[in-house]
């Protein structure tokens, strides 16, 4: 316990260059496979975005992973999100990798069968429709629960209909 109080100029210089240099390694890496790097364009690039924070956070802190170790790491990740969003132009491999979306409402009604299978509450769906604007439910053209598990409200206040392309699941 006494060593979480000791301070060492060595490890303070050890955890700034280390911080440094896979950071800049970060955003080679960042800039070479592009923008879908932090993307959430499906559970499988949320879940790389979340090793690639611990990655991060892993190599700066710990003495027992190298720089070099951290940065091999990261290329091997920005290496299986390319890999992985390249082969998803594939029909099985994207069924395989995504989730689908689930409808939760539809014309301002409730699919509570929906709400249930996504453990979704009814609180939580007020709250989206609130943070959507939504004053009446009869404006609620659908509520969708993302692949992302973001939730999509589309509303509109008069007659207007979806276009099949946008609700094609």
């Amino acid at each position: 316990m006494d060593k979480w109080f000791k301070f060492s100029s060595d490890g303070l210089i050890a955890i700034v260059l280390t911080a440094i240099g896979i950071y800049i390694a970060l955003v080679i890496l960042t800039r070479i496979s592009g923008k879908r790097s932090f993307s959430k364009m499906s559970s499988f690039d949320f879940a790389m975005t979340v090793a690639i924070g611990s990655v991060l956070a892993t190599v700066i802190i710990s003495k027992s992973v190298s720089l070099q170790h951290g940065i091999t790491g990261l290329v091997v990740i920005y290496a299986l999100q390319l890999l992985v969003a390249t082969a998803r132009r594939w029909k099985p491999i994207r069924e395989l990798m995504d989730n689908k979306p689930t409808l939760l409402m539809q014309n301002g009604k409730i699919i509570e069968g929906s709400l249930k299978k996504c453990k979704v509450t009814e609180s939580d769906l007020k709250a989206k429709l609130r943070e959507a604007n939504v004053i009446q439910l009869s404006e609620v053209k659908a509520v969708v629960f993302e692949s992302t598990g973001d939730i999509s409200v589309l509303h509109a206040a008069d007659d207007k209909t979806i276009d099949d392309w946008i609700m094609d699941f």
